[in-house]
């Protein structure tokens, strides 16, 4: 048995081939990252709106602060796939649709002025709606 997909690629790959998965990309350092006034404390695992608490799972808090890394960038379903769940992106993107779309809930019933777009055929950017 495999830990996981990653690692049965690479006891799959044959020798010498291209086809070896990278490691996932690494969560950036502790911090705090602010979007206007959405403030995000990786240290204690806390998303804020203008002071007030969002609450945020372990999944979508990693999820926006992916977004957040830097604001306006476009992240692929791939790039994002991997950095939050830390595995290989497989092509069905559903689960990472359903997380974006809960994500979205909440922070729009927050009243939150950041929200995720949608770039079609690509992947989501972080932006400030008001």
């Amino acid at each position: 048995m495999c830990p996981d997909l990653d690692t049965l690629r690479s006891l799959l790959a044959l020798p010498g081939s291209q086809q070896a998965v990278p490691p996932p990309p690494q969560m950036p350092e502790p911090g705090v990252v602010a979007v206007g006034e959405l403030t995000m404390d990786r240290r204690a695992a806390q998303v804020t709106w203008r002071g007030s608490p969002v609450e945020l799972t372990r999944l979508e808090r990693e999820l926006l602060d992916s977004l957040a890394t830097p604001v306006g960038r476009v992240w692929s379903y791939e790039r994002l796939y991997r950095r939050v769940w830390r595995s290989a992106y497989l092509g069905d993107a559903s689960v990472l649709h359903s997380a974006i779309k809960r994500l979205r809930r909440k922070l729009r019933e927050a009243g939150v002025a950041v929200g995720v777009e949608t770039v079609r055929g690509v992947g989501y950017r972080l932006r400030q709606t008001a």
